[in-house]
């Protein structure tokens, strides 16, 4: 079997999934109590890196994403599937996945 190298830019989502990079998650709580690792919450925040075509539809066309690279998106939290490329933390998720665009 040959070895793959993965890397941001070769990765391209099929369809209407996305391919978003984790934000990191929070180190200390409101109150400046530093928090363990095995306490930290998975982050439901993230950016955008590769966008899929798009949907089907159920004539053929496709239905363009409404999210692109670069949009900040809040994402629900138990969706997607994590993936680590080079120390970097990604989720490769569906775009009904997606609850909002961060501004």
């Amino acid at each position: 079997m040959a070895a793959v190298s993965l890397s941001v830019s070769t990765v391209q989502p099929l369809g209407d999934r996305v391919f978003v990079k984790v934000s990191e998650s929070e180190e200390k709580t409101a109150g400046g109590i530093l928090l363990p690792d095995t306490a930290k919450e998975k982050p439901q925040v993230g950016e955008v890196a590769q966008v899929g075509p798009g949907k089907r539809n159920d004539d053929g066309s496709r239905q363009s994403p409404e999210v692109g690279v670069g949009d900040k998106v809040l994402y629900s939290k138990y969706a997607g599937t994590d993936i680590k490329i080079g120390g970097d933390e990604y989720v490769l998720l569906s775009e009904k996945d997606i609850l909002a665009v961060v501004n």
